[in-house]
């Protein structure tokens, strides 16, 4: 408890300075009497606003006490330990107390039991995110609330303050069994990665707020139907609860093309409405080569897909790799997937100790309420808290622009397969660093309607009469002397071949028999029923 006082005192001391001018610092007649700046402008501004204070006394306690007789004030607790008094009073009377000697007034502010944020993960670092997370002194920016898409979250635990920075739980699942919470556990181990605060454990924004709409059932199987609610949900709350960023760590079960896949069309539209969307890229691929990315919302070519990175066993990216089953290659249209990467191999997350995924992976337990798992289900994250960051910075930018100020500032990974991160690996604090911002879906934007809308029967025609159409959004200036455009993108995200037949657009998808169904894509914890083409993969990965 002494502790906890002194960190209260210690916010408003370190953080004002002395302003020379008599009120404050020294005091006005050299009484060496210090009142916060901050409450010296509610006295001059609102004289009559009652003030929750704590007054320090060289007299003591009992000289605390006797600074305020006369002037109307509650003493609500004696603080024998620090020589004070926590007193409500106007903020009128400050005046008189500044004429006083030997005393010390600062705000009887509230104290969050994680003072700062920590970790003993390497990845906040490598991300360039815990390099954002501040301090007393220096404060972070307050980062927009993230939407959490997934089997619903453990509101209640300190990785999220107890509930403090919990903004919304919406239950859209219409699978069973499905307890209340998370009864999966995959919900909270992604939203601790975005945007947990408990000591040790810190996510990648850890002082964003988290809506959680849970689409997802026991098993962490949802309907695809219930994902794209959850869309619509956000859509009509956004402004409610400022949600900038949602976070996809799932897939759909239908291999379709982006155009005409619901999901697809649902996330587009939060981007067209200034809502970053995250999606994972999926725990489908294979070490022998590019899987492509096929499942909705991945293959979207407007949102941000991120891929899973394996940090290796040191610092340096010189090490670090695409984990061999993270999904990447070309979609169905032939767009470059994923745009970026981030640590998803050998991840420490929180999970309600009542959750499946516990039961299903008790040897996965590190301590209790936190497990180790692996998949593009929680890089997602990693990417959704950095966005958080680089908005709480930039709040005026639009998702294209955070899109492209973290593909920009990506890290070189020599030893990754190229493509198989995109660009490279996520760098928030570069990212938040920079002024402005290129478009990277800059060429697509031509084809987005008034209505905020993908005019897809315009894209196709210009499409099929020239394979070649996207090299154009690439060729802007503000990309000629980016550090990976030599790389990734020197030949334009596009795959010629896949246009050579257009067998995709006829009638051969009409018979497929595709489940609607979404997977979350954790490789780790044997979420739900994964294609069959991963099976394999996910087998082979178990930590």
């Amino acid at each position: 408890m002494a502790a906890l006082v002194a960190l209260t005192l210690v916010v408003p001391l370190s953080a004002a300075a002395d302003d020379g001018g008599g009120k404050s610092g020294k005091g006005g007649k050299g009484n060496g009497t210090y009142i916060s700046p901050g409450l010296l402008e509610n006295a001059d501004k609102k004289p009559n606003q009652k003030l929750h204070v704590i007054i320090q006394s060289t007299a003591g306690t009992s000289g605390a006490v006797d600074s305020v007789n006369g002037l109307g004030a509650d003493i609500r607790r004696r603080l024998q330990s620090a020589d004070a008094v926590a007193v409500d009073i106007t903020a009128g009377k400050l005046s008189s107390l500044a004429k006083k000697s030997g005393l010390t007034i600062t705000p009887d502010s509230t104290v969050k039991l994680s003072a700062t944020a920590s970790t003993t993960q390497l990845w906040p670092y490598t991300s360039g995110n815990a390099y954002l997370w501040g301090s007393y002194t220096n404060p972070a920016p307050q980062a927009p609330t993230i939407a959490v898409v997934d089997s619903g979250i453990d509101a209640k635990r300190a990785d999220f303050d107890g509930g403090n920075r919990v903004a919304a739980q919406v239950n859209l699942s219409s699978m069973t069994p499905n307890s209340p919470g998370d009864g999966r556990g995959h919900g909270t181990f992604v939203a601790g990665i975005a945007a947990g605060s408990a000591p040790g454990f810190a996510g990648a924004a850890p002082n964003a707020k988290i809506v959680s709409l849970d689409v997802m059932d026991d098993t962490g199987t949802a309907r695809t139907s219930d994902v794209i609610a959850a869309c619509d949900w956000i859509l009509a709350n956004k402004g409610t609860y400022n949600i900038r960023v949602a976070n996809f760590s799932l897939h759909s079960g239908a291999r379709t093309n982006f155009y005409n896949d619901p999901l697809d069309r649902a996330v587009e539209k939060l981007w067209f409405n200034n809502v970053f969307v995250v999606a994972a890229a999926g725990n489908y691929g294979t070490a022998s080569g590019p899987s492509g990315v096929m499942y909705a919302p991945g293959n979207d070519p407007f949102v941000m897909t991120v891929g899973a990175i394996d940090l290796g066993t040191s610092v340096y990216a010189t090490d670090d790799t695409a984990a061999p089953w993270s999904a990447w290659g070309y979609t169905e249209d032939g767009f470059s997937k994923p745009e970026i990467g981030a640590a998803g191999r050998y991840m420490i997350g929180a999970v309600p100790t009542g959750s499946t995924l516990v039961a299903e992976r008790p040897d996965h337990i590190v301590s209790p309420g936190y497990m180790e798992l692996s998949g593009t289900s929680f890089a997602a994250p990693v990417v959704a808290g950095a966005a958080a960051q680089v908005l709480a910075r930039h709040p005026n930018w639009t998702p294209d622009q955070v899109k492209g100020a973290l593909m920009l500032t990506a890290r070189s990974l020599p030893s990754a397969v190229r493509g198989s991160l995109g660009v490279g690996g996520v760098n928030a604090y570069r990212a938040a660093m920079l002024t402005s911002a290129p478009n990277p879906n800059l060429v697509l934007r031509r084809f987005v309607t008034g209505d905020q809308r993908f005019d897809a029967a315009s894209w196709l025609a210009t499409v099929q009469a020239s394979a070649s159409w996207a090299d154009a959004s690439w060729a802007d200036a503000s990309w000629a002397d980016a550090s990976w455009s030599a790389a990734s993108w020197a030949d334009a995200s596009w795959a010629d071949a896949s246009w050579a037949d257009a067998s995709w657009a006829d009638a051969s998808w009409a018979d497929a028999s595709w489940a609607d169904a979404s997977w979350a894509d954790s490789a780790g914890d044997g979420v739900g029923s994964q294609p069959a083409a991963s099976s394999a993969a996910i087998n082979s990965l178990q930590p």
